[in-house]
């Protein structure tokens, strides 16, 4: 039983939203991610620390960023081949609400779990 074009096509648009969330939050995170000036006569050590440490979890994030647009960007080409919804395990079909929750999912839930 494969999906019609009306949820195709609502799915289609549920993953483009996302990956334009995914671009707006980077244009946010590349201020954070920004070389931190290490003068120490302007910035104390700890204030210091604190930007590196701040530096490293909005590096973290854009990576993580990075590979959800990633598996958005491959959803889109399964929508576009027709493979979209197919389990690529065992070939049965993803459950509609699982892809609602995460469009990028490429595996029905037994073969996720299992």
């Amino acid at each position: 039983m494969s999906m019609n074009e009306t949820k195709l096509k609502l799915f289609k648009k549920l993953i483009e939203a996302k990956l334009s969330e995914l671009t707006q939050e980077d244009t946010l995170g590349r201020e954070s991610q920004s070389v931190v000036t290490l003068d120490q006569q302007s910035v104390g050590r700890l204030s210091r620390m604190d930007a590196l440490q701040s530096q490293a979890m909005a590096k973290a994030q854009q990576g993580r960023r990075d590979i959800l647009a990633q598996r958005l960007r491959a959803a889109l080409a399964r929508l576009d081949s027709g493979d979209f919804g197919e389990c690529e395990d065992c070939g049965e079909w993803i459950a509609p609400k699982r892809l609602e929750f995460d469009p990028a999912a490429t595996k029905c839930i037994s073969c996720a779990s299992g």
